[in-house]
């Protein structure tokens, strides 16, 4: 199984490196075209969601911060 998946990854690598070198021209001949559908009545599903009360607010507050202080070695 992975001897066939390295397999893959080569022959795409491959195919990427001849088409960026040169050595394969894709053009387009003819335009892509979406296939007409028609497509009548239907209605969107529909959901009763409850949801809890968030309330957001602040308040100050005093914090301590430690204070940090580097020295070079001598």
């Amino acid at each position: 199984m992975r001897a066939i998946l390295v397999l893959l990854v080569i022959v795409v690598l491959v195919g990427i490196a001849a088409i960026s070198l040169g050595y394969v021209n894709v053009s387009q001949t003819r335009t892509a075209e979406l296939p007409k559908i028609d497509v009548k009545g239907g209605a969107a599903p529909a959901f009763d969601v409850r949801t809890a009360n968030v309330s957001v607010g602040q308040r100050n507050e005093v914090v301590a911060v430690p204070t940090v202080n580097v020295q070079k070695p001598r």
